[in-house]
């Protein structure tokens, strides 16, 4: 199988960059986004597809005999569905939690085989896996840190304008408008890769020789952080909220996630 490892990474760097897609296309109704994450998709399955008829011809096993095999079959006919029903119907609710099922099962099976074959290349994807997992997080926590400082930008100009302090900070500040929708776009941005993270490293612990808990504080913060973040945008996209009120909602966010890091990852079994 790890002889081509370099191909499952990009089937999953494929699959990462169709769910962030699928993801703003949800939240904004973004065609473009829908557009990119549709043939981004479609290069998964044409990948998955050739190695599924390698295995069907070459190798001469329909690959349903294992768990493992399954579970690629499993995967390759959730791509095939959730490309058929992007195409001639408009659920976007369904599109995108599919592919987040989807994404799940492809890296356990990628994840188990390299886990099982124990060669060099297997370890080093299994780690390399743990890698991307802290990477994404950071990069996520960075897109959240933007978020944060332009809801404290927003809140700085709402006290000024309020007290009708008419200087040259309130001309440097920018506009409250487009301070409150940067912030938005860093949200959207940051919680698909929190999310692709939280998977990874959740399939990592299963997979890999560390003890996992599910019960660990960094483990349990990480899916709190998750949770309010995706809050904050029920609350922006469903509820309408704007302004101040999730400036200040946006503000307490970022306080939480901080303390993820800082505290609960002190306090980790097996976090840094």
């Amino acid at each position: 199988m790890f002889e081509f490892k370099w191909v499952y990474e990009l089937i999953l760097f494929l699959y990462g960059c169709s769910l962030i897609g699928y993801f703003i296309d949800f939240i904004q109704n973004n065609r473009k986004a829908n557009r990119a994450a549709f043939w981004l998709l479609s290069m998964v399955w044409g990948l998955q597809t050739l190695f599924l008829l390698r295995q069907i011809f070459v190798e001469e096993n329909f690959p349903v005999m294992t768990v493992y095999d399954g579970l690629y079959f499993y995967a390759w006919i959730l791509v095939t569905f959730s490309l058929i029903i992007n195409r001639l119907f408009r659920v976007d609710f369904l599109v995108f939690f599919t592919n987040v099922v989807g994404f799940l099962v492809m890296l356990l099976h990628i994840s188990t085989r390299a886990q099982s074959v124990l060669d060099d290349q297997g370890i080093e994807l299994v780690h390399e896996m743990l890698v991307a997992h802290i990477t994404l997080a950071i990069i996520s926590y960075g897109f959240f840190t933007f978020s944060f400082i332009f809801s404290l930008m927003y809140l700085f100009q709402y006290r000024l304008l309020k007290q009708k302090k008419w200087n040259t900070k309130l001309l440097r500040l920018g506009d409250l408008t487009k301070l409150d929708h940067f912030s938005y776009i860093s949200v959207i941005l940051g919680v698909p890769l929190l999310l692709i993270a939280v998977i990874l490293g959740v399939t990592w612990g299963y997979v890999s020789e560390d003890v996992f808990y599910w019960y660990d504080s960094k483990t349990l913060g990480s899916f709190i952080v998750l949770l309010v973040y995706i809050i904050y945008l029920f609350l922006r996209v469903v509820k309408g909220y704007q302004g101040r009120a999730i400036s200040l909602f946006n503000t307490a966010s970022f306080l939480i996630l901080l303390i993820n890091f800082f505290l609960f990852g002190s306090l980790s079994n097996f976090h840094f």
